[in-house]
């Protein structure tokens, strides 16, 4: 019976051949090696791990809804069940009672801590930008993939998509609504004209992409609640350079006084410099329809149909949406008997 290493075997001998065959360097071809044998024969192990899942959690509610995506990983992750769990908490995260720090251990989930800036506080979400840098800094070396997601995300199946292929080096989702993106058949308005300039992001570096739940025709905005990187790009470090240079700015400021949607999202826009500056385009790709699934986000938001389909999904996200469900949410979601009352046991409270 073929064995792992046997197959690793075969797989290095192959790619010696095709070396010779086409010059491909021998630091490629180890590379390559690596990765096959972390693929291989134990993906979460010892050594370099496959991925590393990383989220950051502000408040009690952000701590608990951490743990269920602590816990979904440990149920459904396939072979990156085991796979290490950070939870990132800064100075402004209350302090974590002894129950929920006891849960965490049992599902040998890391608490780590990140700093924000004082003057960062004024806009929404700006932690998770400083948390991220941070877990993208003590993930290099450690995982091929680091995974950042939002505290308000389940996973419900083995997420092999997150393993990027071979030059591809960021996987993302673009934004849910257009709200303040920027769309591609008109020019950038002043908002994303000061955006470009002072994060030095060229024209040339812009492609098209469709929001998800309205499908409009946008630049290049990503949806900060699920980033797939590999950490020796430091594309979630970048980000944590480029945001400062935009709430610090004056003109920013001045919107945000009057206007919720840049408090909320501002720290979202500084990652259009983090990838663009960073990558060429076929060095990214989207992820699929199954990851970052919106769930009753037509109820919360408005969209243009109903996400109640979890047959196929891969992430959930559910915002606020279980805080005050419908009486009959069970009845309204389609997809496998076990997941919808896994969700019910977990969220339903």
């Amino acid at each position: 019976m073929e064995t792992p290493v046997t197959r690793l075997k075969i797989y290095t001998v192959v790619l010696l051949l095709i070396m010779i065959i086409s010059g491909i360097t021998t630091a490629e071809v180890n590379r390559d090696c690596v990765l096959a044998r972390s693929a291989l024969i134990n993906p979460t192990g010892g050594g370099t791990k496959a991925v590393i899942f990383g989220t950051f959690a502000e408040s009690e509610h952000g701590l608990e809804n951490a743990l269920i995506l602590a816990e979904s990983i440990r149920t459904f992750g396939g072979k990156y069940k085991d796979a290490p769990v950070w939870v990132y908490v800064s100075q402004y995260t209350p302090e974590i009672n002894e129950g929920l720090k006891d849960r965490f251990a049992e599902l040998k989930v890391e608490i780590k801590s990140s700093q924000t800036p004082e003057d960062a506080a004024g806009f929404y979400y700006s932690s998770k930008v400083f948390a991220s840098a941070m877990a993208e800094k003590e993930a290099e070396g450690l995982g091929r993939i680091l995974v950042w997601m939002d505290d308000d995300t389940v996973i419900l199946a083995e997420p092999s998509e997150f393993i990027l292929s071979r030059g591809v080096e960021f996987g993302y989702k673009p934004v849910m609504h257009k709200l303040i993106g920027s769309s591609y058949a008109e020019p950038p308005d002043e908002f994303w004209s000061r955006i470009y300039d002072r994060l030095g992001i060229a024209e040339s570096a812009m492609f098209p992409m469709m929001t998800v739940t309205d499908s409009i025709e946008i630049r290049p905005y990503f949806n900060a609640g699920i980033l797939v990187v590999r950490p020796e790009r430091e594309i979630l470090r970048s980000w944590a350079e480029y945001y400062p240079l935009l709430y610090r700015d004056e003109y920013f400021q001045s919107l945000a006084e009057n206007d919720d949607r840049i408090k909320i999202f501002l720290h979202q826009t500084a990652l259009v410099g983090a990838a663009l500056n960073n990558l060429k385009k076929d060095q990214m790709i989207e992820l699929s329809e199954g990851v970052n699934y919106p769930v009753f986000f037509k109820e919360m938001f408005g969209a243009e149909h109903e996400y109640d389909d979890l047959n196929g999904v891969v992430t959930l996200r559910y915002d606020h949406y279980f805080r005050n469900p419908a009486p009959d949410w069970q009845e309204k979601l389609r997809g496998p008997e076990e997941i919808i009352s896994w969700l019910a046991d977990k969220l339903g409270r």
